[in-house]
């Protein structure tokens, strides 16, 4: 594929989706309703959404080989940050994302700072004692601004009109799909620039990119203070699709999902946890809608009671993708890809051979 081919794909792509809010058709039981209904557009700008943190998880995860457990812990001070600023703190919606947005490199630093002394397991660990430390934050409120087990609700007298109701929905679709389209670019200019081939190196062997006179620490570092950043993004988004923040997000739980989405779409590609992340969050959502119809639950009941949980059915999609295509979906097509050109090379291989030329082949 040409360079001019490969740029125009995704440019259409994008200008397609751009227009959905403009359709008035359905696509049968694919959606709750037509695709210009509030409720798809919200299902859809959810899904932008968790393409873009499932991506900037990718970037510590398949592009550096750093496995976070902690990921949520920035993506929910994006989402509580946001949501405090403009409730408590009665702040305008500019100045509570300015503010998140410093909270989104100074968290990250800090904590990488002091996490990545470790490597492994290890890191891990650790990534996943201050995610918790940032669930146990919230749970117990000590300030009483985080609303403690409840979901924190915004102020909606703060935050601009255009993404306040239900037909402001589009809108909010529409800066969904930007904060993916944004996620998309830097990542994709991160990994193809300089450090990032330098973060792929360590990703395959650290110690032999330290011989090479590199402090790989420091690298290790800006790819987790700029995914970290661009999940903390994502949670301010998160935050105006559902009205506030709850306490769900804080916990390791969500990182386990954001893992799954990278695994699902694609471990250490572009294009991977965007289908990733977009399909996870489609069909944790509808799935249970599926769950309760008429032919699920006429099911005997062996069948009826697995079919009707949808991480259930979800938990078995990931084995089969794990065992059948271990490069996820997008792997899927480029070993489909690999297979055409190596059919192509054998066709060549025969046409040039002396033998077949012999024969008027």
């Amino acid at each position: 594929m040409s360079k001019a081919l490969r740029l125009l794909v995704p440019l259409a792509l994008v200008g397609l989706l751009a227009l959905v809010p403009t359709f008035g058709f359905g696509l049968g039981g694919v959606f709750p309703g037509p695709l210009s209904s509030p409720g798809t557009l919200q299902l859809l700008a959810v899904c932008f959404v968790f393409s873009g943190v499932a991506l900037s998880y990718d970037l510590l995860f398949g592009f550096t080989g750093l496995l976070s457990f902690g990921h949520a812990l920035y993506f929910a001070a994006g989402a509580y940050v946001s949501a405090i600023a403009v409730t408590k703190w009665h702040w305008s919606f500019a100045e509570a994302c300015l503010v998140t947005a410093a909270v989104g490199l100074v968290l990250p630093a800090i904590v990488g700072w002091i996490s990545l002394r470790t490597s492994g397991i290890a890191f891990a660990m650790v990534t996943l004692a201050f995610a918790q430390a940032g669930e146990i934050l919230v749970q117990k409120d000590p300030h009483g601004w985080t609303g403690g087990n409840d979901s924190l609700g915004y102020d909606y007298h703060h935050v601009p009109a255009i993404f306040v109701g239900v037909f402001n929905t589009k809108n909010l679709y529409w800066l969904a799909l930007g904060y993916a389209v944004v996620v998309f670019s830097i990542v994709a200019w991160t990994v193809r620039s300089s450090p990032g081939h330098v973060l792929q190196a360590i990703r395959e062997n650290e110690r032999r990119v330290e011989v090479l006179g590199l402090r790989t620490r420091r690298y290790k570092l800006l790819a987790f203070v700029l995914g970290s950043f661009l999940a903390t993004a994502g949670g301010v988004i998160y935050m105006l699709a559902f009205n506030g923040a709850s306490p769900g997000i804080t916990t390791p739980d969500f990182t386990l999902m954001l893992l799954v989405m990278v695994v699902l779409g694609g471990t250490g590609t572009l294009w991977g946890p965007i289908l990733g992340g977009a399909l996870y969050w489609y069909a944790d959502q509808r799935l249970v809608a599926v769950g309760g119809s008429h032919a699920i639950q006429s099911l005997p009941s062996v069948l009826r009671t697995p079919l009707s949980q949808p991480l259930f059915v979800l938990g078995v999609l990931f084995i089969l993708v794990v065992f059948f295509l271990p490069g996820g979906v997008v792997g899927l097509a480029a070993r489909g890809r690999a297979g055409r050109r190596g059919l192509r090379r054998l066709e060549d291989s025969l046409r040039r051979s002396p033998r077949l030329e012999g024969e008027g082949l």
